[in-house]
């Protein structure tokens, strides 16, 4: 087996390999070369650095693996790869140790003033009484997001014996009574914490999470770390928090523009600490990401199975699952959102010649993908979609109706939790169509920034959500409207232009003759 390492990665991944296989380093290869080079290889390593886009993928055709020695794979073409047989892996694990111990130092910074107190005495400054800080013992942990690294900092907040309480929608009660944490929700959170740390991705739901309303429900001497991802924080909302001494303090490793502006407010304040998103940049880190897709690459060569799979290269009959692949995504992130990510049942039903196919398997796990991502921190796959959301405790259910409801094909995904239920159907119309909801015939695009309104159908209905709409500035581009004539009920679904705030969205609730109000993005 032969393979292109075609970024720099630590040199004990290279010396792995070395002893398995013909390896040629080049960390300099231009786009061109790899083009013309790539069919000479069976794998090929990269970073960030090189991109494997899909004319590289047309052209590889000896290529069996492409290994990403990190977690994104932006830089990568999933779809094609998948297409044309190639496994895509990466090295998740190798930077949860890392971000977690940089979440405790910058905790550790924020509660003994350590930043500003090394700059003072570099100053030449002596001044003890102004750093009082405060100890981590006998404190609340508030984690939002109980993922593979917020596990982490918990397990390392315990001995500093502090108590955790955790916002994670995806999590059972049973699982985090197992991890000795007390699961409840955001508000809960931001109200008893004395130290709060992110650990979410970045999604429509989750942009400016923590802002102004946020800010005042936490305690006045509470302290926030972000090494999650930008924007989760609004850094303007922050900055009026922190003058105002609202809050004790905050920790950024990310940022909503990076690097920031030379003029950032943020630079101003005494009470915050900034790193330059390094949170993830250790040489133990680096050199456990080159090992871990050197063994990665090594495992494909004896014929086993790698572990860090992100995708599931195509079948002998893979084309005639390819129509349906990125609706059933779109159908599981449609029941996600609704649900706001806390989902305990997912029922999938296949009709018509969709549900002929004999193994719909890959079908649900694109439900699967699509339902957990936008709530989970971690990269949820194809390959590790059944195994998380048993994880998470989601049951799922898989059924088969012999008619497709006067459409060729058509799938259902219902979701359920203690509170709530929504369902949604659709197909592939040479495109990915919602036909309806819950019991709503529609004929929607699912793409983009997303509204559904649930409402009493009577004249001015209608015009209250497009006017409080248009008073904030959001435009509507297509509108779609289901009705029900027995009970006097209608749904109304609206592509626009941008998200809807959720304050906006608590406005739009209280409206009369307004149900229920969502924002999604597809």
């Amino acid at each position: 087996m032969k393979v292109l390492v075609a970024d720099a990665i630590n040199e004990k991944g290279i010396e792995k390999l070395e002893k398995e296989m013909d390896v040629v380093v080049d960390t300099n290869i231009t786009p061109e070369d790899l083009i013309k080079t790539i069919k000479e290889y069976d794998g090929i390593i990269i970073r960030s650095r090189t991109k494997v886009t899909k004319e590289v993928i047309q052209a590889a055709d000896n290529l069996k693996i492409i290994a990403r020695a990190g977690v994104g794979v932006d830089n990568v073409d999933l779809d094609a790869a998948t297409e044309k047989g190639i496994m895509v892996v990466n090295s998740p694990e190798s930077t949860s140790i890392t971000v977690a111990e940089h979440t405790m130092g910058l905790m550790l910074s924020l509660a003994r003033k350590l930043s500003i107190a090394d700059k003072s005495v570099k100053e030449g400054k002596w001044e003890k009484k102004k750093f009082m800080g405060v100890e981590l013992r006998n404190k609340t942990l508030g984690v939002i997001g109980m993922g593979r690294i917020g596990s982490q900092v918990v397990s390392r907040c315990k001995a500093f014996e502090m108590d955790t309480i955790v916002y994670d929608p995806y999590l059972p009660e049973e699982i985090a009574s197992q991890m000795g944490v007390q699961l409840t929700d955001l508000n809960t959170v931001l109200k008893k914490a004395d130290f709060i740390t992110i650990h979410v991705p970045l999604t429509s739901e989750t942009k400016h999470l923590i802002s102004t309303e946020e800010f005042k429900t936490m305690k006045d001497n509470s302290f926030i770390v972000n090494c999650a991802r930008g924007g989760i924080i609004d850094e303007e909302a922050l900055y009026h928090a922190l003058k105002n001494e609202e809050i004790g303090g905050c920790a950024l490793d990310v940022y909503e523009e990076e690097p920031p502006k030379k003029d950032s407010k943020l630079f101003e304040l005494d009470n915050i600490v900034l790193t330059p998103h390094i949170a993830a940049s250790t040489k133990e880190a680096q050199r456990d990401a080159a090992i871990i897709v050197a063994e990665e690459v090594i495992r494909l060569s004896k014929n086993e199975s790698p572990q860090n799979i992100l995708n599931m290269p195509r079948t002998d009959n893979y084309k005639a699952y390819m129509p349906f692949l990125e609706i059933c995504k779109k159908l599981g992130s449609f029941i996600s959102q609704t649900l706001n990510g806390n989902i305990d049942e997912l029922e999938i039903v296949y009709g018509g010649e969709v549900g002929e196919l004999k193994n719909k398997e890959i079908l649900t796990r694109n439900v699967l993908q699509g339902a957990m991502n936008p709530y989970l921190s971690e990269n949820v796959t194809t390959v590790n979609a059944p195994i998380i959301a048993k994880e998470r405790g989601i049951s799922v259910i898989e059924g088969i109706r012999n008619d497709g409801k006067g459409y060729d094909s058509i799938i259902k995904v219902a979701g359920k939790n203690k509170n709530h239920s929504f369902s949604v159907e659709g197909t592939n119309l040479h495109d990915p169509k919602i036909l309806k909801v819950n019991d709503y015939w529609v004929d929607v695009k699912p793409e983009g920034h997303m509204f559904i309104a649930k409402y009493k159908d009577i004249p001015g209905s209608i015009g209250k959500i497009g006017t409080l709409l248009g008073e904030n500035d959001i435009n509507i581009g297509v509108m779609q409207v289901g009705r029900d004539l027995n009970s006097g009920e209608a749904i109304m679904i609206l592509t626009l232009d941008q998200s809807v705030p959720k304050p906006v969205i608590e406005d739009l609730k209280k409206l009369d003759n307004i149900h229920n109000a969502i924002g999604l993005k597809l």
